[in-house]
């Protein structure tokens, strides 16, 4: 298995009257085809850590290598550019645009990679079929359910066939219902399609189908276990 998210001696500061060190000298391989849930309490550095490894923020010192890219080599443009082509991001708020349907905002990434209308057709059409909304393509958010929501969230995260998807909290704002129907779909992507998830989380849900749990306490790893 080759390493499809490797960082190195990476850490993130935040400056103040007592610097703040969110994540802390962190080593880390995620192989790909992994599930791994990164969890700790609260200020623990999960999210700037998954934020740091997607793009969204760079790091104080150390590396970032994406499939062997060097993500600190970026400019804030070709950073923009690599996020779009490889990286897929699911939130705990969705993310939704509320005026396009569920069809429209799953293609809008494949819009913006100039994919052409028969393929992002095809691909809407499977994508939101996998996640169980094959019948509500033209819906919009306010006509769905939370944790329909976050399915189309899901589908919109692998329409750019993305090297591997960050999903922040998902089940934040979902019910037990719905967080264990999408964590299902998740885990049955991963297992049939080979997709990579990497979570950060609080949900136990999450941890008990985690191949891997890595805990995180004041931006530093302290325990990494493989099931």
């Amino acid at each position: 298995m080759s390493n499809v998210i490797e960082t190195k001696n990476l850490s993130k500061v935040y400056k103040g009257v007592v610097p703040v060190h969110a994540v802390d000298n962190v080593d880390l391989q995620i192989e790909d085809n992994e599930f791994t849930a990164i969890v700790g309490p609260s200020g623990s550095g999960k999210t700037t850590l998954l934020n740091i490894i997607g793009g969204l923020d760079r790091p104080t010192s150390g590396n970032v290598l994406v499939n062997g890219n060097e993500l600190a080599s970026l400019n804030d443009n070709q950073l923009i550019d690599f996020r779009l082509k490889h990286i897929g991001f699911v939130f705990q708020s969705y993310n939704l645009i509320p005026v396009l349907t569920a069809k429209e905002n799953t293609e809008f990434i494949m819009l913006l990679q100039k994919i052409s209308k028969q393929e992002r057709d095809e691909r809407v059409e499977k994508l939101l079929t996998d996640v169980g909304l094959g019948d509500k393509m033209n819906s919009r958010p306010t006509q769905l359910s939370g944790g329909q929501q976050q399915r189309v969230a899901v589908a919109r995260a692998l329409a750019s066939k993305p090297d591997f998807i960050l999903a922040d909290e998902p089940t934040a704002n979902l019910d037990s219902k719905s967080a264990e129907n999408l964590l299902d779909i998740m885990l049955r992507l991963n297992k049939e399609e080979g997709v990579t998830f990497v979570f950060s989380t609080h949900d136990q849900r999450v941890i008990d189908r985690a191949r891997r749990v890595i805990t995180l306490e004041d931006g530093k790893i302290v325990k990494d276990e493989r099931k």
